[in-house]
């Protein structure tokens, strides 16, 4: 019987896979509706299979009526089909339904009667709550928690008397599913208006013998449902020792309306353990409009170092200006853990005003707190060119490698000149690596990088042997059309220092764009080592790149073509050997034709066929 009834869901699973795209398509047409209503009905009355049936009543439930309640009702009973049969007889609106739904659980027991029972909640029939009374009393647990449960659903006054004299009453394993109803009856309560009664229910829950679960849920409405005036019992809930009663609490902060609670909880800090402290103010902070910053200020600046590191980070969401100077002296802080937190929060710390306020400490700034904001001006990406570059001239090393990785983040293309001057040429020359970097990552991240390396090509121009050799490494990082021209340019020129750097470059080039040049090179270099070098780096884009298969055989025979070594010469077999193709393969039986490649080439078409069989 299992095993039918899971060949049963799995056969709707698929059929629905192609029935629900159609059933918007369905209802809009009355008449067609009406027709696969019909359809649908006579596959019920019919022999078909269960899965057959299945599928019908799973589709009845978009495009039945009540024309189709008297067959469904038919299978409520059936112990394969009755759980499908429910499916659309919740969804058909009307008192049919209901009625159906009522009699079958008054006339089937066990777990089809359960199954009835769910689903007169899920309706919300408020015509069955007597026959839900009736069941509350059921001999049967199962039976009698479904009811418990669907007259929560339903809720009214008849409906929560009977569950809260039940809650009194009712045996152990029923007790919960009574919670339950009571729970949602006083939501119902809460959410009409009549908190009074709610907090009633919730507390009489609270003092009954049900599970913790229960306790927790009926806890939470409890606090909620009495609005300010709970805030003791919220507090009361923090204080708990039980772990879930304070997770609870937790969570109730989160979501508790107005402000008068953030108050509550600061002032409950000092009470409860570090552990507990530093879960509280992140709650605290989750509640942004109504935080009480200067409360979580003053926790990221004294007391246990488990609440500062949590402050630190709520800082991260809640912060302001008036957080920067407490948190640079957070960096000064002995505690390394701490110290990097509070930079961390500074590169975070959010607000329109924040980026301004860094700037204008810069002037007055010393040692340390000089450099501090020189990071973070980078860190943040602050537009402040002009304060920054007056750090280049500091005596400070520390300073000047923060005042250049500043300029590396937030330079623009119109004053990349400042990173290029100081790449070249710096006034202090144990800055040149640093700056060689920071113009690296300028470079790189602007948004135009032809413009970037067409301004670069022309400092190139102006610049020493030496610097045109830096600024090319930065051209290459740059990508793009016009830096791989400058390359090509620079591997061609009469300059051995541009051509052995420029082909070498060319060799690294991270794109199938370089092929055509890489190739030109190796034909027409002016040097038989850069002619070699550009030949293996044309055949290392053959080999690591995906192309289409006839390029890269196109690719390879082109190579060979140029090849004057047979060392390069085997790295174009290996490359067939890695991709093989039928056209490759007929370019390995070609070189076995040059003896000294015969055994590598033959031993290249064998792999190859072998591929190409599989």
């Amino acid at each position: 019987m299992r095993t039918i009834r899971i060949m049963i869901h799995l056969m709707v699973i698929l059929a629905a896979c192609y029935v629900l795209p159609t059933h918007s398509v369905m209802a809009a047409d009355p008449t067609a509706s009406s027709e696969i209503e019909t359809s649908l009905i006579e596959v019920l009355r019919s022999e078909a299979s269960p899965a057959e049936k299945a599928i019908a009543c799973k589709k009845l439930a978009v495009n039945g009526t009540s024309q189709a309640v008297p067959e469904l009702a038919e299978l409520l009973p059936n112990e394969q089909l009755s759980s499908w049969a429910r499916i659309a007889l919740e969804a058909i609106p009307g008192e049919e339904s209901s009625k159906a739904l009522r009699a079958a659980a008054e006339s089937l027991d066990g777990r089809l009667q359960v199954g009835m029972i769910n689903s007169i909640g899920a309706r919300q029939d408020s015509q069955a709550v007597e026959l839900l009374i009736t069941h509350l009393q059921d001999e049967d647990a199962e039976v009698a928690s479904a009811a418990a449960v669907a007259l929560g659903k339903i809720g009214g006054e008849p409906a929560t008397k009977s569950l809260r004299q039940a809650l009194k009453s009712a045996p152990a394993d029923v007790r919960s599913a009574v919670a339950e109803g009571c729970i949602l009856c006083a939501e119902r309560l809460h959410a009409s208006g009549d908190s009074a009664t709610a907090v009633e229910v919730y507390d009489e829950i609270c003092s009954a013998d049900v599970p913790q679960q229960r306790i927790i849920e009926a806890t939470r409405g409890a606090i909620l449902a009495r609005d300010q005036d709970g805030i003791p019992m919220l507090m009361e809930t923090f204080r708990s020792p039980d772990k879930k009663m304070f997770q609870l609490a937790l969570g109730i902060v989160r979501e508790f309306p107005g402000s008068e609670v953030d108050q509550a909880v600061a002032d409950e800090l000092a009470k409860a353990t570090p552990q507990r402290a530093a879960l509280m103010i992140q709650a605290m902070a989750d509640r942004p409009d109504t935080v009480l910053l200067a409360e979580v200020l003053k926790a990221a600046t004294e007391g246990d170092k488990l609440v500062r590191m949590s402050a630190i980070d709520a800082l991260r969401r809640v912060g302001d200006p008036s957080c920067l100077a407490p948190l640079m002296n957070a960096v000064s802080d002995d505690d390394a853990e701490l110290a990097s937190a509070a930079k961390q929060t500074l590169a975070d710390l959010p607000g329109d005003n924040v980026d301004p306020q860094i700037v204008a400490m810069l002037p007055g700034a010393k040692g340390e707190n000089y450099k501090l904001l020189l990071d973070l001006i980078g860190q943040r990406r602050i537009a402040a060119v002009e304060e920054v570059v007056k750090a280049l001239g500091s005596s400070d090393p520390a300073v000047r490698k923060a005042a250049l990785v500043a300029l590396g983040e937030t330079v623009k293309l119109d004053r990349l000149s400042v990173l290029v001057t100081q790449a070249v040429s710096p006034k202090y020359p144990e800055d040149a690596s640093e700056a060689q970097k920071a113009l690296r990552v300028a470079s790189i991240r602007m948004p135009d990088r032809e413009a970037c390396a067409t301004q670069l090509a022309k400092a190139m121009q102006q610049s020493k042997p030496d610097s045109q050799v830096i600024l090319l490494e930065t051209i290459s990082e740059v990508g793009g059309s016009k830096a791989l021209q400058i390359l090509a340019d620079a591997a061609k020129s009469d300059r051995p220092g541009l051509q052995d750097n420029g082909s070498r470059l060319l060799g690294k080039w991270n794109g199938v764009d370089a092929a055509p040049v890489l190739l030109d090179l190796a034909k027409t270099g002016p040097a038989e080592k850069y002619r070699i070098r550009a030949l293996r780096g044309y055949i290392g884009i053959a080999r690591k790149f995906p192309m289409p298969e006839p390029q890269r055989v196109k690719m390879c025979q082109q190579a060979m073509d140029a090849a004057k070594r047979i060392a390069e010469q085997q790295l174009v077999l290996d490359v067939l050997k890695i991709h093989p193709s039928q056209a490759g393969l007929n370019l390995a039986n070609q070189a076995k034709q040059t003896p000294e490649l015969k055994e590598q080439a033959t031993a290249t078409a064998q792999a190859i066929a072998a591929k190409l069989k599989k």
